[in-house]
């Protein structure tokens, strides 16, 4: 079974290797490069009011060399996709369109031991894969991070290409993969559909389960002379009250000690922001709690897969 399974799968196992190698000839020379420059305008204290005469001459320099590879970063995001439809995809559904399928289901070992070392086989190296890939992307992304004080650690872009997650995304890739392959007879119709589900379920956990992890903390700023927000925590929504608690407008403002603000929205001293938000130091909680919900998934996904194979004619 697994000189089998390495003889049918070794041109894409050598592809993947091969194009490993290539992001590693792109972001190890550029995350070096970046890093050393990072380190020498330090820049390492400004987003938490480290030196702030050069912080901004000094990011600025570092934005304009690399703050194109942002865009580049978001390219990264589709390898567990692109792993999942050439991986999972036609694990059954070619055996099934080629006919190969009747030969070997009939060679004295069962379809359930056939799966299930192949898939294991199979996971095992993806496994290897996304944990090398998730390792490097996160070394290469920390300090374009800075670049916009926007981005904290629960961005899209960079808590999905970073930590664990892309091993629990790698893996429900290819679980989803497998069991379309099972449903539908022809490889190609097989990979189109495991894209447009692992992109559904995708964007179901980013926007829709990622924020409810955790029940939100809030807090209340002054608008005059106080914080807009938590530094790189995640804010799920701000408005701006006046003192009595009356709702005036969405998003947050921030005005100089003892000056007037806004005098048309009727702002008076005790106005404040009210921003419900998730603390930075949750980050590595909610990696591990949306890479387990993967995992959970991906499992009940083989799982299903196998009892399908069971069936297949």
């Amino acid at each position: 079974m697994i000189w089998l399974t390495w003889r049918q799968h070794r041109r894409q196992a050598l592809f993947t290797l091969a194009g490993l190698a290539v992001l590693a000839a792109f972001i190890v020379p550029t995350g070096l490069a970046m890093r050393h420059d990072y380190t020498r305008l330090g820049l390492a204290g400004c987003g938490s009011g480290g030196p702030g005469g050069a912080c901004g001459p000094n990011m600025q320099e570092f934005s304009s060399t690399y703050g194109s590879l942002v865009f580049v970063s978001v390219l990264m995001l589709v390898v567990p996709l692109l792993v999942g439809v050439f991986w999972g995809a036609p694990v059954i559904a070619r055996e099934v369109e080629q006919g190969t399928h009747r030969m070997i289901w009939t060679q004295g070992i069962s379809r359930r031991r056939w799966a299930l070392v192949k898939i294991g086989l199979l996971g095992g190296t993806v496994t290897v894969l996304a944990t090398l890939y998730g390792l490097g992307m996160a070394w290469w992304y920390v300090p374009l991070a800075h670049i916009d004080t926007r981005q904290n650690r629960f961005t899209e872009v960079f808590f999905d290409m970073q930590g664990v997650v892309p091993i629990g995304y790698t893996l429900l890739a290819v679980a989803l993969g497998i069991l379309i392959s099972t449903m539908l007879p022809k490889a190609l119709p097989a990979m189109a559909v495991t894209l447009a589900g692992f992109i559904a379920v995708r964007f179901t956990l980013a926007f829709f389960a990622r924020p409810r992890y955790m029940t939100p903390a809030s807090a209340d700023y002054p608008v005059q002379g106080g914080s807009v927000g938590p530094a790189q925590g995640w804010v799920l929504s701000s408005s701006v009250h006046r003192a009595d608690g009356t709702f005036v407008m969405s998003g947050a403002i921030k005005c100089p000690p003892n000056n007037a603000c806004a005098p048309e929205l009727g702002l008076r001293p005790g106005a404040y922001n009210h921003q419900v938000f998730h603390p930075a130091d949750r980050f590595w909680a909610f990696q591990w709690i949306e890479t387990g919900i993967c995992l959970a998934l991906a499992a009940l996904l083989v799982w299903y897969a196998v009892h399908r194979i069971r069936r297949i004619g």
